[in-house]
């Protein structure tokens, strides 16, 4: 069975006892013991969660399936979520951002302009005020950092299923005190030119990158170029240390 298979509410299903002592059924563990219960009211809620870590799945469908009335499906990059969409529509989805070929930002993207109804929660190990705002400015209704309490991301999900928006509490603090400041040069850049500057602090190469965007290498050179000049670097080895002390943690 692909990554991608469903599983209901009422499950019990084999793959609980694959994954112990690991971050993400910490996640569940830890919401149980602070004896977290949310009930939602909208019917049969369908939910798509997508990261390329299996343990991180796991863990927080976990911590979904304490929810009655949802469905949960499962996909490890992009291209299997929009697959998975495509095949059965969803009703939310909660996306990590460091995906294989289709990364997160663009995937919002495209799902967002294929299924404008579809709502979007982002689960990202980046706690950067840049990707949240960007990823809001792309639609999506909620972010949450994985550094977050259990609770964050249970509440984001009660609140987003509801029709409302919901942003961690730490990056919405700093967020709004970085709106009126401008003075973050990474704010000129795209949402692709943020997206090619992470691949470039995680080792991809300008071809590698090319490849995975379904761009030509030149593409990505020319757009190289009009990143340094954005942020006044003169060589993408600049590039590669700036996503380095934006992005990594």
């Amino acid at each position: 069975m692909s990554e991608c298979a469903i599983v209901t509410g009422d499950g019990g299903d084999a793959n609980r006892c694959a994954f112990r002592a690991n971050s993400g059924i910490k996640l569940a563990h830890n919401a149980r013991a602070r004896g977290i219960l949310i009930e939602l009211d909208m019917g049969l809620q369908r939910i798509l969660l997508v990261d390329d870590h299996a343990v991180v799945r796991e863990g927080v469908r976990r911590l979904l399936l304490d929810m009655p009335g949802i469905e949960i499906a499962e996909a490890a990059t992009g291209q299997q979520a929009l697959d998975t969409i495509r095949s059965q529509p969803v009703d939310l989805v909660i996306l990590d951002l460091n995906l294989t070929g289709i990364g997160g930002l663009e995937l919002l993207r495209r799902l967002l302009r294929e299924f404008p109804n579809t709502r979007a929660i982002v689960f990202s190990m980046h706690a950067e005020p840049i990707y949240a705002a960007r990823a809001l400015r792309l639609g999506a209704k909620g972010y949450v950092s994985k550094s977050a309490a259990a609770e964050e991301l249970v509440a984001a999900v009660k609140r987003v299923s509801e029709g409302g928006h919901y942003v961690e509490r730490e990056l919405a603090n700093q967020i709004a005190v970085g709106s009126g400041g401008g003075g973050d040069p990474l704010q000129q850049l795209t949402t692709r030119e943020i997206e090619i500057l992470r691949q470039l602090g995680a080792g991809r190469s300008m071809s590698q990158i090319a490849d995975e965007m379904g761009v030509s290498y030149k593409t990505i050179a020319n757009t190289c170029s009009i990143m340094k000049s954005k942020l006044g670097l003169e060589r993408t080895a600049d590039l590669i240390r700036t996503s380095f002390e934006v992005f990594e943690r």
